[in-house]
């Protein structure tokens, strides 16, 4: 009997997660050195690799460049690993003697991995280095359009990991994926934490799935360029980084905003860096290839070239076009050189005041980016702290390239290719994601001070004069009706008897 794909897409993840569970318990009893080996042997195989699977990536998705793809493998590897090789993930991680604590960690267990088509052997990479540095198995969603190079970076992975003496099923993936398995694969028992990183319908599936997650939201990245900036040095780092991998990163720059001051000097300089600038029409033409649908990107755009992103709208582009630019002013939806892009394309708003390009910038946030990042060039540091402080985003990259800078390679932020969106952007963090996430952390806490708990005192409660006579009288009474011999009993000693009785009851 032959099973349909979802049942077969299905069966193979269920299959995938047993073994990743059951290798899990295994790992956990692993030591810190003997986790480190295993993963840096990850990424020594994987940084081998790099070229090879960035070939195999674009030829099989069509998307960005084997040149850039092949940096992207090297950074998910080299630059993660060495940006988390000397953390504490297993067992105590820290004693705090001061305070008598001590912090324990332990995994999740099994991480469910969700990966783009966008940078689909690099997150492999990157996702897997994380999980198991931390002590998780891991077991991987690849996207449909990506799934043979996805599935050949965590090949080489797990190979380099069972080498390095993990247990074999440490690393899993779905060899035919379907949206049916990748929503069963973040609600499945034996899955304990989510990483999520897709659109925005796949994040929301992880948020409701009922496990811990870690999304990331759209990055509608606006890039201001303010008067004191080096004019010529940021149009370059900006063309660079728009241009990096045709645009595929979510961090990279969507929309320039120019102080109106300096704004000549930067077309200038845009065009000197082959930025195509369209108007009228050909603006038109431009606009229907980049949204077809009001608000949705096209996605036969995503990581092409400008040039062929010129073809696709039937217009005539010098042969050495790196970027499309157009002059904007529209907020909206409506408008499509406003959102986010995923290819070299830019819009340019012209700002006559700081306060004109803040609002130019929250207005791009608005329609989709907040949480994510914010890129700015300038040469006044209490600017750059300025719009810091007040715009709704998680990271803000100053004088460099904000889609690598982004992720780390040009600045001091953690390497990663999963990159929170904090509260502005409904995520649970701000971070850029690494190990220390996927880990738990128990706390041994011993006696610091000694605490006196106060009691309550309760008065004891004295026979009126009124109540002593009623004793009396009951004695009496009692020992008439018993016909005692009154004179050879204490009558006294009867009645102390009877009130000290008589007061306990009483209490």
């Amino acid at each position: 009997m032959c099973l349909d794909t979802d049942l077969q897409s299905i069966q193979e993840m269920r299959h995938a997660l047993i073994k990743a569970h059951e290798a899990q318990k295994l790992f956990a009893t692993f030591s810190q050195q003997k986790v480190d080996q295993i993963v840096k042997n990850i990424a020594d195989a994987a940084f081998r690799e790099a070229n090879r699977l960035a070939e195999m990536a674009v030829k099989e998705t069509g998307i960005g460049i084997v040149a850039h793809k092949k940096i992207k493998n090297e950074v998910s590897s080299r630059d993660v690993y060495e940006s988390i090789k000397n953390e504490k993930t297993i067992g105590i991680i820290h004693r705090d003697y001061a305070s008598k604590l001590i912090e324990i960690a332990y995994p999740f267990g099994v991480v469910a991995a969700i990966i783009p088509t966008t940078n689909p052997t690099s997150t492999a990479i990157y996702k897997t280095l994380i999980s198991l540095k931390s002590g998780n198995a891991i077991v991987a969603s690849p996207h449909p359009r990506a799934t043979k190079c996805t599935i050949e970076a965590l090949k080489v992975c797990s190979q380099a990991a069972i080498e390095a003496g993990a247990p074999e099923g440490i690393i899993g993936w779905i060899s035919n994926p379907t949206l049916e398995a990748t929503t069963q694969l973040m609600k499945h028992k034996l899955t304990n934490v989510i990483l999520a990183t897709g659109g925005v319908g796949l994040v929301r599936a992880a948020y409701s799935s009922g496990k811990p997650a870690y999304g990331v939201g759209p990055g509608n990245v606006p890039v201001y360029i303010e008067k004191s900036a080096n004019i010529a040095k940021a149009v370059k780092n900006i063309i660079d980084s728009k241009t990096f991998d045709n645009g595929t990163i979510c961090a990279s720059e969507q929309a320039i905003v120019v102080d109106a001051n300096i704004k000549e000097a930067t077309i200038r300089e845009l065009k000197k860096n082959k930025a195509y600038f369209v108007e009228g029409e050909e603006k038109q033409k431009v606009e229907k290839i980049i949204s077809p649908v009001i608000g949705q990107l096209n996605p036969d755009i995503v990581g092409k070239s400008a040039v062929e992103i010129a073809k696709m709208a039937g217009i005539q582009v010098p042969p050495d076009t790196r970027v499309i630019i157009a002059e904007e002013d529209r907020l909206e939806k409506s408008a499509p050189f406003s959102i986010e892009k995923l290819s070299p394309i830019l819009a340019l708003y012209t700002a006559p005041t700081k306060e004109k390009a803040k609002e130019i910038c929250l207005g791009l946030l608005n329609l989709g980016g907040r949480g994510h990042s914010l890129s700015i060039h300038t040469n006044n540091e209490q600017i750059a702290e300025e719009f810091s402080k007040e715009m709704p985003v998680s990271r803000i990259m100053v004088n460099t390239l904000s889609s690598i800078g982004a992720v780390g390679a040009t600045t001091g932020l953690k390497p990663s290719f999963t990159l929170g969106c904090g509260s502005y952007g409904g995520n649970i963090t701000g971070d850029n994601i690494s190990a220390r996430h996927l880990i738990n952390i128990k706390r041994l806490a011993f006696v610091t001070k000694e605490v006196s708990i106060p009691q309550e005192i309760v008065q004891p409660q004295h026979i009126t004069k009124k109540e002593e006579k009623t004793v009396e009288e009951v004695v009496a009474k009692v020992l008439a009706d018993v016909k005692y011999d009154t004179q050879s009993i204490d009558k006294k000693v009867i009645i102390d008897l009877v009130q000290k009785v008589v007061s306990q009851v009483a209490l």
